[in-house]
């Protein structure tokens, strides 16, 4: 198997797998790093050792959030890419996950703050992968 590397130095381009997560009142979940100011999907870039996209974001969801990513649950929402937030002069690519999860939701290693908030108004500073092409598709969708 090759592991295509999460950052192409040539193209300066970011890949990562993100999640929604949604509550029963259709809220999402965003999360703030420790250092940044914008809020963003949970997830990651993908290391040596995962087998694919899921299990990369099973990791990174246990790792940052100390949740379960539900088996089966996973469904594909979107393939998408925008300037990053916290890396100047780079671009995120990210796989975009709807999921469910297990556990109880705590911010945990680089995460420093959680938020659930509305897609259709977002009350926090969001980066633009999520504002931009996230969240409008999150906007009137059922959970």
């Amino acid at each position: 198997m090759v592991v295509q590397p999460a950052v192409s130095d040539g193209a300066r381009i970011i890949r990562i797998v993100a999640a929604v997560i949604r509550n029963e009142a259709g809220r999402s979940l965003l999360v703030r790093k420790r250092g940044a100011t914008m809020f963003q999907q949970p997830g990651g870039k993908r290391d040596p050792g995962d087998a694919d996209e899921l299990a990369t974001l099973a990791r990174e969801l246990r790792e940052e959030l100390g949740c379960e990513l539900v088996a089966g649950s996973a469904r594909l929402l979107c393939h998408c890419s925008a300037s990053a937030a916290n890396e100047p002069d780079r671009r995120v690519e990210a796989a975009v996950y709807t999921v469910n999860v297990r556990g109880e939701i705590a911010a945990r290693a680089e995460i420093e703050e959680l938020c659930w908030i509305d897609p259709a108004a977002p009350n926090v500073p969001v980066a633009r992968l999520s504002r931009e092409h996230i969240l409008p598709l999150l906007r009137g969708a059922s959970m």
